[in-house]
């Protein structure tokens, strides 16, 4: 569609959008003529409006008032004129040295990036971790008192799990080496989706050449692994900023919706299931997010990687629409980037 425009319907537009993310407000003839580099008339430029709200990317919000972009006139010039800021060397340095500190925990770093990227873009930011499909790298049953067995997962990355489990009765010692010797000669290397259909099916079809109280605890323990691999983690923060803006905009009780929407984990995974869709940043407008489908919201996420490319998480904001796009983008982007590179650098869960 841009490529039909001419020069001057270009910067008319470019000028309602830009005094929108700017301020909120709408623009009227005048305050564009002024603002022009070229001398143009207020009717002329009326005219020009009226052919862009009749292409339905700007509306008056009032009989009397300017005009707004609509959600497709937000997309069209996210996709077709925005500029794409840059972060300075400082801000990256600090991001990175914050993120990256030694000594932290997992836990720590992703709370760290969502505090940094809340501050940064001055909107309620997400942090998904999810641990599922990480390769495994040593499972193990230690005897606890009173029919309690402590299950220790250690995942490729140096990630430690501990799940606390009750068994029918006291379990020996050469049980629980036993459990733990099968299913690290299975598991070591392979993620747990991976390798937990297989292990299911040799004990279903007597395959293992294990006794009866073995298999249970294999059974048992793998069923806690698994919930232990899959048990995605989200971190949110700058909530302030959102109800902030709520309440400028008059919509506190659609601003804690949202905050509800972000904390319940089905959605955490339908926002993986999206961005994984595509590469890199990505802008859902207003209710192009189908999950967090709010009119005047917006959502930028952009997935990140563990050392094999596999993605593992996401990180992003959700502000109002008028969100400084091309100043976000470039935060968003830089800390997925250093979310792929935490991935890779050995640490330890605190238990």
């Amino acid at each position: 569609m841009l490529s039909d425009f001419n020069q001057r319907t270009r910067d008319i537009f470019r000028l309602i959008v830009d005094e929108f993310l700017e301020t909120g407000n709408p623009s009227g003839s005048r305050t564009i003529s002024q603002r022009l580099s070229t001398s143009i008339s207020p009717a002329t430029i009326r005219n020009v409006m009226s052919d862009l709200e009749e292409l339905r990317l700007i509306y008056a919000p009032h009989t009397s008032a300017g005009r707004l972009p609509t959600e497709h006139g937000l997309r069209l010039y996210v996709d077709g004129i925005m500029q794409i800021g840059s972060l300075s060397s400082d801000e990256r340095a600090s991001i990175e040295s914050e993120c990256l500190t030694t000594g932290r925990s997992m836990q720590e770093m992703y709370e760290k990036a969502g505090s940094l990227l809340s501050g940064l873009s001055s909107c309620v930011s997400m942090v998904i971790s999810p641990k599922y499909n990480k390769p495994v790298k040593q499972i193990q049953f230690l005897p606890l008192e009173q029919n309690r067995v402590l299950v220790i997962m250690v995942l490729q990355d140096g990630v430690v799990e501990n799940r606390i489990m009750t068994t029918p009765q006291n379990l020996d010692q050469s049980t629980l080496d036993a459990a733990t010797e099968y299913l690290n000669r299975r598991m070591v290397g392979k993620t747990l989706s991976e390798i937990r259909d297989n292990i299911l099916f040799d004990i279903h079809h007597h395959k293992t050449n294990l006794d009866r109280l073995t298999v249970n605890l294999v059974e048992q323990g793998l069923i806690v692994a698994v919930d232990t691999a899959a048990g995605g983690n989200i971190i949110v923060r700058g909530q302030s900023h959102l109800l902030s803006d709520a309440h400028e905009m008059g919509n506190l009780e659609k601003a804690r919706e949202i905050l509800t929407l972000l904390e319940e984990e089905e959605n955490m995974i339908k926002v993986l299931d999206l961005v994984s869709a595509g590469d890199g940043v990505q802008i859902f407008i207003g209710s192009e997010n189908r999950f967090f489908d709010r009119p005047a919201w917006s959502t930028i996420f952009s997935p990140y990687r563990d050392e094999t490319g596999r993605m593992i998480g996401a990180v992003g904001v959700i502000g109002p629409t008028r969100l400084n796009y091309a100043r976000i983008v470039p935060i968003v982007d830089f800390t997925s980037q250093i979310m792929t590179k935490m991935t890779g650098i050995p640490h330890f869960e605190k238990t």
